[in-house]
């Protein structure tokens, strides 16, 4: 884990009860040797192995000052802040007091309990399983599986089901992991596990869903001008607290409403240009360097493009099985890591703007399953099917043609790209009984990965699974915060987390600030979507600060044209890697679907790219675990 930690690393053992932490540190707040990890506690009870920024820290030594509790300093880290708080008010009362991002083992030497605890949201990852039988069965835990692998008693199965949910969602979600034996603490919980009975118990100190519950009944009752300067004050408290760091710091800009939002606070409350950086590619359908480069001129701040080739692109490809230690398939991960790698040259802090789609009803999927639902559920079951046949009659790009003859003559806000590809999804989702199935549907990859899989099951807890308890809900609300228990934390987090610290970046994304999700929550959806604004209330605090003119166009991805790469520079590697033979020799994979589309990919008949990719993606993975320890 050296990129995750390159300037210090510790190992603390206690032989008589078997347990040791291990830490590698990125030093970002207080670089002294009074940072060093693992830490003791000053009561010497607890020792800590903490990965993550408690924001707040400083806050919570206030705290314990004025209550008598707080103890002789060592040094001003959040680590230690943390510790103290553990001696004054215990482990799950001291996180729950914390604002911030966090990963942590700590070991309570007098009652023999080992507690793993994560963030809220799922900012930082954590990985834990038993492993070996017997006396020789181990217990381990961590923020990389690579470093588990390591442990002799690591044992490398695959998990079927994990593998199968990789095909539908392109990730595999917690508490899942692609090993056999591990998992990943899901968000917002805690782990403990006593050596008396060696039996881990799981406990859930802040629940998305009974919050997300809560501001439904109770939702903000003032009006819209009250909820943005709220909004906009609460934003900026996070951007504050975010920018605390002992390192150069900057931003991620892509010139978005999200990414925009929180420059633009950021320059507000620095008394010198902010950093920012971007990514721009030559193909215009992925290129939003112009749009940032023109936000960060009305900004002032120190901005840093790079304009990146195809070929440089793909050299990040060798590399994922590294920077992801479990199979990840989101195509956007490639420019994710080339804007880690620039931002890294300059600071060792960015923060970024993710999560505003989910929280503000960004994603025009919403709007378009909850349209798509309404029209779908008044008509015959066969008249859909008729309808399916008639729109896979032509080919996505002959749509995209056509599409573009007419798209610049409609509103911003029902303009898209890519519809080819959107009609085709849509037509494979025409059969749907329910708008969460719908919804499932149209954010799948493979519509039924267990046939994909060689004696694959998609393990629960589904999505659909997810969707039944948010009973309630209204049908918008309800994507939302499947996508915030789900898509967010295992695939856009963890996409981020993983680039970014593979370059030992440290990335903070103060739209997850609980308060400002909480308050989010609270918020009625016509201060979300309103006009046929996505992201209304997001989009008026950041008005207040940038010309709308320099933000109102059509949503864009943030991906890389796999597609194109497959039928040229990359059709060898994928070739390969596709081969009939060699995937029926491995046995993961049931392979004349996939050498269909593979083959149907080539002809230009369809675009695969996703489906291919999740399955290009867990082949490079295997391969390389086959040369590392």
């Amino acid at each position: 884990m050296h990129a995750r930690g390159p300037d210090d690393a510790g190992y603390w053992l206690d032989p008589e009860a078997r347990v040791a932490l291990g830490h590698r540190r990125l030093a970002i707040v207080d670089l002294s040797p009074a940072g060093h990890q693992p830490m003791p506690s000053a009561s010497g009870r607890w020792m800590i192995a903490f990965n993550g920024e408690i924001y707040n820290h400083l806050d919570l030594r206030q705290e314990l000052h004025a209550s008598g509790l707080a103890p002789a300093w060592r040094g001003h880290s959040d680590t230690e802040t943390l510790l103290a708080g553990f001696d004054a008010w215990g482990v799950r009362e001291t996180v729950e007091r914390a604002v911030g991002m966090f990963a942590f083992a700590v070991w309570d030497r007098a009652n023999g309990v080992l507690t793993l605890a994560r963030d809220r949201l799922g900012e930082k990852p954590l990985y834990y399983g038993w492993q070996g039988w017997g006396r020789e069965r181990v217990f381990l835990f961590g923020s990389d599986l690579a470093a588990l692998r390591r442990h002799p008693r690591f044992e490398g199965a695959i998990d079927r089901g994990a593998l199968t949910q990789l095909l539908r969602h392109n990730y595999i979600a917690a508490p899942h992991a692609i090993y056999e034996g591990m998992a990943k603490l899901p968000p917002g919980s805690m782990l403990g596990i006593n050596l008396r009975d060696c039996i881990a118990r799981e406990t859930v100190y802040w629940s998305a869903v009974e919050r997300y519950r809560a501001g439904l009944e109770r939702p903000f009752g003032g009006s819209p001008e009250q909820a943005v300067d709220a909004l906009e004050s609460l934003l900026a408290q996070a951007v504050k607290r975010q920018m605390m760091a002992d390192v150069p710091l900057g931003a991620f800009l892509s010139g978005g409403v999200d990414s925009s939002t929180v420059v633009a606070l950021m320059q507000t409350q620095s008394s010198r240009s902010v950093k920012t950086f971007s990514i721009g590619f030559h193909e215009a359908q992925y290129d939003e360097a112009k749009h940032a480069k023109a936000v960060a001129a009305h900004l002032g701040t120190d901005h840093t493009e790079l304009y990146v080739t195809a070929a440089e692109a793909m050299a990040v490809i060798p590399r994922l099985p590294e920077i992801y230690s479990e199979p990840f398939a989101d195509s956007s991960q490639l420019p994710t890591v080339l804007v880690s790698q620039l931002a890294r040259s300059h600071v060792t802090v960015s923060l970024s703007g993710d999560a505003g789609d989910e929280l503000f009803c960004g994603y025009n999927r919403y709007s378009l399953t909850e349209r798509l639902w309404g029209r779908l559920s008044a008509r015959p079951l066969a008249v859909r099917r008729f309808a399916a046949r008639m729109l896979t009659s032509l080919s996505p790009d002959t749509w995209n043609r056509m599409a573009s003859m007419f798209m610049p003559l409609l509103p911003p806000a029902l303009q898209m790209a890519n519809v080819g590809d959107k009609l085709h999804k849509g037509a494979g989702v025409l059969d749907s009984r329910t708008i969460d199935d719908l919804y499932l549907g149209l954010t799948s990859h493979w519509r039924d990965p267990g046939a994909i899989v060689v004696r694959g099951h998609e393990p629960g807890p589904s999505m659909m699974d997810l969707a039944a308890r948010l009973d309630g809900f209204g049908d918008m609300q309800r994507m939302m915060a499947l996508d915030m228990l789900h898509y967010l934390p295992d695939d856009i987090l963890a996409k981020v987390d993983r680039a970014a610290m593979s370059v030992s970046l440290e990335t903070r994304v103060p739209l997850l600030d609980h308060q400002v999700v909480e308050f989010a929550m609270r918020l009625p959806g016509a201060m979300k979507l309103r006009g046929g604004a996505t992201k209304w209330a997001l989009r008026q605090v950041l008005y207040r600060h940038v010309p709308s003119a320099l933000i109102e166009r059509p949503k864009m991805g943030f991906g890389a044209p796999i597609g194109v790469w497959l039928r040229g520079p990359l059709r060898e590697w994928a070739s390969a890697l596709l081969e009939e033979g060699r995937l029926r020799r491995e046995g993961y994979f049931e392979p004349q679907p996939i050498v269909r589309r593979w083959r149907e990919h080539l002809s230009g008949q369809r675009n695969w790219q996703h489906a291919l990719w999740n399955v290009l993606v867990f082949q490079d993975w295997l391969e390389h675990q086959r040369h590392t320890i």
